[in-house]
């Protein structure tokens, strides 16, 4: 392989497909032709010597050899694109309110965080846990600076940078989904995990109560460790101590939600713009593999 003929670009490109699916999408997020895109693929191929991707239908999919490819990509954009904050933005300073339902706040933003901190060390984040539509409500007025929320059906705004599949969790050794009717956990009435978890049971007819109702992931789970219930969370959540149900009959399969990126309006703040911008980055970069960037010791 010939790696002095590896660019940004061709692995942005590279990266930006794998998302997408296809060339029309990657040629208008990156602000280039269709063209210009494909023969960077082409030339990314040929310095690899094998197909990264494969058609799938409609749709472009990574080979074993692209998805190898890939991990090092990201790897690498990270890394430049965390060079590039540093050094364009070194005098950056202030402080930033970033609200968040703390589902994400425990799964999803500790290692964006992290980076963050390492990038901008003159910004301080003060994290403000709390649901998705109170917080867009804050983010409107002004009261916060950012917010990284679940979408509601009466959302409107926001940039979707995250999809997240819903699934059926349980504890690893709990016979809650056996049960009739199903005990559930769940977050509040006007969520819109709790509504698609009612609805997939309604449209099976499959009998279900509420054991537990939290505004807390931690409640939701403790409900689920103890086998006291079944809930919905996104994949992300997932952690050691519960297993996900399979999909049939009884559980049918859950859909994506979109995660939606604010900003307050006619905020000037560098800081917030800069939380922003970083936010948006990583958590599209997460999107394809579905785990956080790695963190790395960096010398001073």
């Amino acid at each position: 392989m010939n790696l002095i003929n590896l660019d940004i670009k061709m692995l942005r490109s590279l990266h930006t497909v794998a998302e997408t699916g296809n060339i029309t999408e990657t040629a208008r997020r990156l602000g280039r032709t269709q063209p210009a895109i494909t023969l960077q693929l082409q030339r990314l191929d040929e310095i690899c010597g094998s197909n990264l991707f494969r058609n799938d239908g409609r749709r472009m999919v990574l080979t074993p050899d692209g998805t190898l490819v890939l991990s090092y990509a990201k790897s690498i954009l990270r890394l430049h694109d965390e060079l590039l904050s540093r050094l364009a933005s070194p005098d950056i300073e202030g402080q930033v309110i970033l609200g968040t339902p703390d589902l994400y706040a425990s799964f999803l933003l500790p290692s964006i965080l992290a980076l963050f901190r390492r990038a901008f060390p003159r910004v301080q984040v003060q994290l403000q846990c709390s649901l998705s539509t109170p917080l867009v409500h804050l983010v409107h007025k002004g009261e916060v600076d950012v917010a990284l929320v679940t979408r509601m059906n009466d959302f409107s705004g926001g940039q979707i940078v995250r999809q997240e599949q819903l699934v059926w969790l349980t504890g690893d050794h709990s016979d809650a989904h056996m049960e009739n009717p199903v005990p559930l956990a769940l977050l509040p009435p006007g969520n819109i995990y709790r509504d698609h978890a009612i609805d997939a049971l309604e449209s099976a007819q499959h009998n279900w109560r509420i054991a537990c109702v939290s505004e807390s992931v931690s409640g939701l789970q403790a409900a689920v460790f103890s086998g006291m219930a079944v809930t919905v969370l996104g994949r992300s959540a997932k952690v050691p101590g519960l297993r996900e149900i399979g999909t049939g009959t009884d559980f049918p399969a859950l859909p994506k939600v979109d995660l939606l990126l604010y900003k307050a309006p006619g905020t000037k703040s560098a800081a917030a713009n800069a939380l922003h911008e970083y936010l948006a980055h990583y958590l599209g970069i997460e999107q394809e593999v579905g785990q956080p960037p790695e963190i790395r010791s960096v010398s001073s």
